[in-house]
């Protein structure tokens, strides 16, 4: 009989790639924006910056799929990608001027945003059983952006300078360069060139499923609570800073326990879909973020530090409970003809579309609320984050009078 399970030797390869992966990004994505304030960035370029993925996601649905995939072993396009991205690293990490900054950030994004497609697909075709195994090698993910961040403790001071805070892109640029080395030992994984099922037009074909009024509401649902999610990740910094006064040394790893709770939340991610079903586990998602912009807004400064720590925790249900029950959801009630559209058309969305509004809008709307300048500067955050909570609550009403699925929970876990 066959053995079905992945020899470990490739798990335990693939997990470390996950690992790598996504530590790049959670190298500098938390300390981002305010970096650019740091350099004095004005609003527009901060919202150009900040949209990068989603001009380089754009770019990717082409590349990754359309020709990489086809043109390039996938452990070579990764060993080289990364390091072409940890070249630009190091450019973004040094250039202060925003033209030459942007230049190299965005180049880094462009060889960057396809190796995430190319590594779940690189997973995909070494693993013996994806469906149970896809799961524990994607977790590395999570762990890498955890690890990633709790370095910068001893990296920056509790008043991080620039010269400090440029290193997020400097250790973001050393893992890349361990990435490109790490893949040359990946197992080899030659070019799709026979995978004539692929979708050159994906994006439209994804595109008319919006005739189904179910698709179309969890559509724009996806789209609010994808702003609001990016919003978070935009302005969480400054926030802990600035306004609750947490050092800014401990912020980057004061995020993280939210990607802690996601892992603890996917493990139970499959009893509450059995219990609640597709639509109340979406709006439990969306709650969280609810709850946690509220929290911000009515009880966001130093007096109440702990709690403003503690719930980050709501971290993982926002992740786990909306957007990972949403692949879920696609890939069970979908047709497997359009799956891979449907899947794209709300990657799209989560980091391409909801990413630019949050960057351009959360940054535009915190100006607006903003009376005096540098040092002096003081952010009205009770009424910036009402924003990001309102929107949750238009999500959660909207799935809750207008989401009908076709099915009330996955298929494997209904009643006859």
């Amino acid at each position: 009989m066959e053995d079905k399970r992945t020899p470990f030797p490739i798990l335990a390869n693939l997990f470390i790639m996950m690992v790598l992966e996504i530590a790049i990004w959670g190298a500098w994505q938390v300390k981002i924006f305010p970096y650019m304030g740091m350099l004095n960035f004005e609003g527009w370029q901060q919202s150009l910056a900040g949209s990068m993925f989603a001009i380089a996601a754009v770019v990717g649905i082409f590349f990754s799929n359309q020709f990489a995939d086809r043109n390039f072993a996938a452990e070579k396009f990764l060993a080289f990608s990364h390091m072409i991205g940890g070249i630009a690293l190091l450019g973004t990490a040094y250039f202060q001027d925003f033209w030459p900054f942007f230049g190299c950030f965005l180049l880094y994004g462009l060889f960057y945003v396809p190796t995430i497609s190319v590594t779940n697909s690189l997973a995909f075709a070494n693993l013996k059983n994806p469906s149970h195994e896809f799961g524990w090698v994607r977790m590395g993910g999570t762990i890498g952006w955890i690890i990633v961040s709790w370095p910068f403790i001893f990296i920056l001071s509790k008043d991080a300078t620039v010269d400090q805070v440029r290193w997020i892109f400097v250790v973001a640029a050393i893992i890349s360069f361990a990435l490109a080395a790490f893949s040359l030992t990946l197992p080899h994984t030659p070019p799709r060139r026979d995978a004539v099922g692929l979708d050159r037009f994906a994006w439209l074909k994804a595109f008319r499923l919006l005739k189904h009024p179910f698709i179309a509401i969890l559509f724009f649902v996806t789209l609010i609570d994808a702003t609001i999610h990016n919003g978070y990740f935009v302005l969480v910094d400054d926030f802990l800073s600035k306004q609750v006064k947490l050092p800014a040394n401990w912020t980057m790893a004061i995020t993280t326990i939210g990607q802690v709770a996601e892992i603890l939340t996917m493990l139970v991610l499959g009893f509450v879909l059995t219990k609640l079903g597709w639509k109340w586990t979406m709006i439990l998602g969306i709650l969280g973020h609810a709850a946690r912009f509220g929290v911000f807004a009515l009880f966001g400064t130093a007096d109440y530090q702990m709690l403003i720590i503690l719930v980050q925790v709501l971290h993982g249900i926002c992740y786990a409970f909306f957007f990972a029950t949403l692949y879920i959801f696609v890939e069970e009630v979908f047709p497997k003809d359009i799956r891979t559209s449907a899947q794209g058309m709300f990657n799209l969305l989560i980091l391409g579309v909801g990413l630019v509004i949050a960057s351009f809008g959360f940054i535009y709307l915190k100006s607006l609320l903003t009376t005096g300048e540098g040092e002096d500067a003081v952010v009205d955050y009770f009424k910036l984050f009402l924003v990001p909570t309102g929107l949750a609550v238009l999500g959660m009403v909207l799935l809750l009078l207008f989401f009908q699925p076709p099915s009330a929970r996955p298929k494997a876990t209904q009643e006859d």
